[in-house]
């Protein structure tokens, strides 16, 4: 047998999952870090919920100012459609964080920073209120048997990257790099997997404002054999990644992916880069 026919081709795949809005409800509030609340919802609309990848992401729909509940869109073959006369909730992209199919929850990370419906509903949320969730309709599963991993990226990361760790076999070799505000930001993760954690401070840096993670990937040693990277920041700072893991580092363009869960002077963006 050749080397060749010997060598295993891993390939990430795509599936996609119905398009469905749910009305759940707030069962539990706590912060994880200053910076970061945890919220846990429930109710019966969230069975039969699926997020098959660590980097889902779902639409959450905002109650508007004096609503208890937020309106919701109804699905139709021209996509979603609301009442006549109903006002669009503000809706972002978030990461399930976890989903608990026996307990019937789902948590979701809120990264309490600057102004937006996101940040004020997370920074006054309490059990008992309501909240929209759509999706994912799809998810981008990576095989859990490369030889290594690479996670990285700022805050707005951290719950896709928590929920990897938790997820990876003990077979597993993770290298972690994050940026966070200060020390008080760096979280605890869980993980079987053998993982080799980087935290960098900005220390009253402005987020995206430092090339702090280009450096600190630059100057990372890699182990040998097949790799898989997972990069999620800026924008820019996304696209620079992308291109150093590939053209400096050796990377198969289909073993990096990079995503911009946030870009400078923009709102609600959330871009996948494969160029």
């Amino acid at each position: 047998m050749s080397a060749m026919s010997e060598t295993k081709e891993r390939t990430a795949r795509r599936v996609r999952h119905e398009a469905k809005r749910r009305l759940l409800q707030v069962g539990d509030v706590n912060r994880i870090t200053p910076k970061m609340a945890r919220v846990v919802f429930g109710g019966d609309e969230l069975s039969g919920f699926v997020s098959a990848a660590h980097d889902d992401h779902v639409k959450l729909f905002f109650p508007r100012l004096g609503q208890d509940k937020p309106a919701l869109p109804t699905q139709t073959p021209n996509g979603p459609v609301y009442a006549e006369g109903v006002t669009p909730p503000a809706a972002r992209d978030y990461t399930p964080r976890r989903y608990d199919a026996a307990a019937n929850t789902l948590t979701i990370d809120f990264v309490l920073h600057g102004e937006g419906p996101a940040t004020a509903w997370a920074a006054q949320a309490r059990p008992g209120q309501f909240l929209g969730v759509g999706g994912p309709r799809g998810s981008f599963i990576v095989p859990d048997d490369f030889d290594w991993y690479l996670l990285a990226g700022d805050e707005s990361a951290l719950p896709a990257i928590g929920r990897r760790l938790e997820e990876l076999p003990a077979t597993a070799r993770a290298f972690v790099v994050a940026e966070v505000a200060d020390a008080g930001e760096e979280q605890r993760f869980t993980s079987r997997a053998q993982v080799e954690t980087h935290w960098l401070r900005r220390n009253g840096a402005a987020p995206g404002s430092q090339p702090l993670l280009q450096k600190a990937i630059a100057e990372l040693k890699l182990p040998s054999g097949e790799g898989y990277a997972w990069v999620a920041a800026e924008a820019a700072t996304a696209k620079a990644l992308r291109r150093h893991l590939v053209d400096e580092r050796g990377l198969r363009k289909d073993r990096v992916k990079a995503a911009a869960y946030w870009k400078q002077g923009a709102v609600a963006v959330h871009e996948t880069y494969d160029d």
